[in-house]
């Protein structure tokens, strides 16, 4: 038998991330179990409403409409409820127009252990913990944060990155973290036409540019056709730092459509105007601004998370420790 998922773009996506389960969410907080399975019965009817997620799923599945009418894209939904409880979400996709048939219900249990059964090129969902898991076993993975994107009618489907720390690893923000700005920049320079390593991201990065390339190829035969797939690259580097992000990008073989060097400039400027169904950002720092603009996926690792983490449990630290034990400044 044939394999339903070979050579596609196999995206897994939690229940928190395709829609708002907000109000559920809240009776299981405060609630528990039982009064939550209830609840879940007694609404399991009414159709839950578009997540952060939800525009780039649906816009994912359109490429699998096209002029060959081949599917290239599944979806799997994986989910910590039970079959029962998450009767609903399954209830919700046709009224939304997602065609997902594909679930895995772990019952409580951490789902993202099937992520490598599937073969998927990345997992979304609101719980940072799944996210850190789903990553722990090399499994591409974002956790995506709330947004007041409203999404339009276009057919095009925009997807932008983050390069340090989300295609590429983090070895040149290692440098900037230890030495600054100017031993990064010198490295840079110095290893223009090496290839980065490559970063969490990457395997999704790279399937989706496999169907970025064939909306090209589409378009080459005929002129009319209008390519459905925009990719985006929008980072912090300038001048000199760019070379090296073309010249991987370039024994890659992967082309991108816009590309942003921005030295510092907020992201959330461009994306405003670029309107990405998702962005992938390693640093909260960009992401906060960037999520009233555009749907956001941080990506919780790498050196930049692990200088933040350390501030955390710093601040937990003093504010934990009594006021006559902390060196006031006179």
């Amino acid at each position: 038998m044939a394999d339903p998922l070979k050579n596609k773009l196999v995206i897994a996506v939690a229940s928190s991330a395709l829609f708002d389960l907000t109000e559920s969410n809240l009776v299981y907080v405060t609630k528990g179990v039982s009064e939550y399975r209830k609840f879940q019965r007694d609404h399991e009817s009414d159709v839950l409403v578009p997540g952060v997620a939800f525009s780039l799923i649906r816009r994912l599945l359109s490429l699998n409409v096209g002029p060959d009418s081949e599917r290239v894209v599944e979806v799997i939904l994986l989910s910590r409820n039970d079959p029962d409880t998450g009767l609903r979400v399954f209830n919700s996709m046709k009224p939304n127009g997602l065609d997902i048939t594909r679930a895995v219900f772990a019952s409580g249990r951490d789902p993202c252990m099937y992520l490598k059964a599937f073969d998927a090129k990345l997992f979304l969902s609101a719980n940072e913990d799944d996210v850190k898991s789903a990553l722990k076993q090399n499994a591409p993975a974002g956790r995506v944060f709330p947004t007041d994107f409203i999404d339009d009618d276009d057919a095009e489907l925009r997807v932008a990155f983050d390069f340090d720390g989300v295609i590429a690893d983090d070895s040149a923000e290692m440098i900037f973290q230890s030495g600054g700005l100017k031993a990064f920049q010198d490295m840079e320079v110095e290893n223009a036409a090496v290839v980065h390593p490559l970063g969490p991201i990457f395997p999704f990065f790279a399937k989706l540019a496999e169907l970025h390339a064939r909306e090209r190829e589409r378009k080459a035969q005929d002129r009319s056709y209008k390519p459905r797939l925009r990719i985006a690259i929008v980072t912090a580097r300038n001048a000199p730092a760019h070379e090296r992000v073309v010249k991987s990008l370039r024994a890659w073989g992967i082309n991108v459509d816009e590309a942003f060097f921005l030295g510092g400039i907020e992201k959330a400027r461009v994306l405003e105007v670029y309107r990405p169904h998702i962005f992938f950002d390693d640093q909260v720092r960009h992401i906060e601004p960037a999520a009233r603009v555009a749907p956001c996926a941080h990506v919780p690792i790498g050196v930049a998370n692990e200088a933040v983490k350390k501030l955390q449990e710093l601040g937990e630290k003093l504010s934990a420790a009594p006021i006559s034990k902390l060196k006031m400044k006179e």
